[in-house]
């Protein structure tokens, strides 16, 4: 501060400052592929209009197709992470990814504890890539009894809840919406929102349900043509976006719409940075409108449009997939 500067001119400033934004902390992996993780969520976050605090729980090492390995964090870096902003910044929603172990899942689950007033979205993608079962069931079991009886809505796709809060499901037909949320609220969790439900083709074409659902009955949901397309990162999207709505205070029915049809939005304009899956473009409402020609025949946007970096874009400008 300048040593002349009138003290009270300091203090009208600082009072009209703009108010900042709902902040949302988010518990998740880095990813370097910038699909999913902390990357994703910080991107999804920022895109709904919030302030990602990104705390960072483990290191994925993978590449825009698969999940090689990962490395775990000492519990007390995730600890000291978390505590040393929450000391500095009032938060409005937390979001849980993947957390790395089990001893990582408990130390996140302390500092939740401190905080129960405040929204949780925990999201639980498919672990399938952890070879060694001494580490995946573990992180599961921990998942399930100290991270579910903090969670107001455990998001995942209609398998990966099935075989998590379902293990043991011997019907032919698989478990509902509604059957997969009485066993969340076995362990606390309030609500479900499962992805990806297959539903019977109508004249030819595949739709997934996506379903809000209480103990009590399927409460909301949108259903969506099925892409043929593989993503990566849709799960941490689509329960980032939700954080964020619940974090201004959206009511939980209409945030769940809104974050569904976000989700849909930035698949159908997702792009393909490698040679994998595609990753959702959660800016896509930033793009420049596709220009028509003279026939309405949609044109390519113009070659300066394409990466300042001087790298080829030899797919064209246009980053849609659809």
């Amino acid at each position: 501060m300048n040593p002349d500067s009138n003290p009270a001119a300091v203090s009208d400033e600082a009072a009209q400052e703009a108010p900042a934004p709902a902040c949302v902390m988010s518990f998740n992996a880095a990813d370097a592929s910038g699909a999913g993780g902390v990357a994703g969520d910080v991107a999804t976050i920022a895109a709904m209009g919030a302030h990602a605090l990104p705390v960072t729980t483990a290191i994925l090492m993978r590449d825009t197709a698969e999940i090689f390995d990962h490395h775990e964090l000492d519990a007390e870096v995730v600890t000291e992470q978390a505590r040393s902003i929450l000391e500095d910044v009032t938060i409005s929603a937390w979001k849980v990814g993947f957390l790395g172990s089990a001893e990582v899942v408990a130390a996140v689950a302390e500092v939740l504890s401190d905080y129960p007033d405040v929204p949780l979205v925990a999201y639980m993608p498919s672990l399938s890539w952890i070879e060694e079962e001494d580490k995946r069931e573990p992180y599961l079991d921990a998942f399930r009894e100290l991270i579910l009886p903090a969670t107001e809505v455990l998001v995942g796709g209609h398998q990966t809840l099935a075989d998590f809060l379902l293990p043991d499901w011997e019907s032919e037909r698989p478990p509902s919406a509604r059957e997969l949320a009485v066993a969340a609220a076995e362990h606390g969790a309030r609500f479900v929102l499962v992805t990806g439900v297959h539903l019977q083709s109508r004249g030819g074409e595949q739709y997934l349900d996506n379903v809000l659902a209480s103990p009590q009955a399927a409460l909301t949901g949108e259903k969506f043509e099925r892409f043929d397309t593989a993503f990566v990162g849709a799960g941490d999207t689509l329960s980032a976006a939700l954080a964020s709505l619940l974090s201004a205070g959206t009511e939980l029915q209409a945030a769940v719409g809104e974050a569904l049809a976000f989700l849909d939005q930035s698949l159908d304009s997702g792009f393909r940075p490698g040679m994998g899956n595609v990753v959702p473009d959660r800016f896509f409402w930033a793009l420049p409108p596709e220009e028509e020609g003279a026939e309405g025949q949609l044109m390519e946007p113009p070659a300066e449009t394409g990466p300042a970096n001087g790298n080829d874009n030899s797919k064209g400008g246009s980053r849609r997939v659809h």
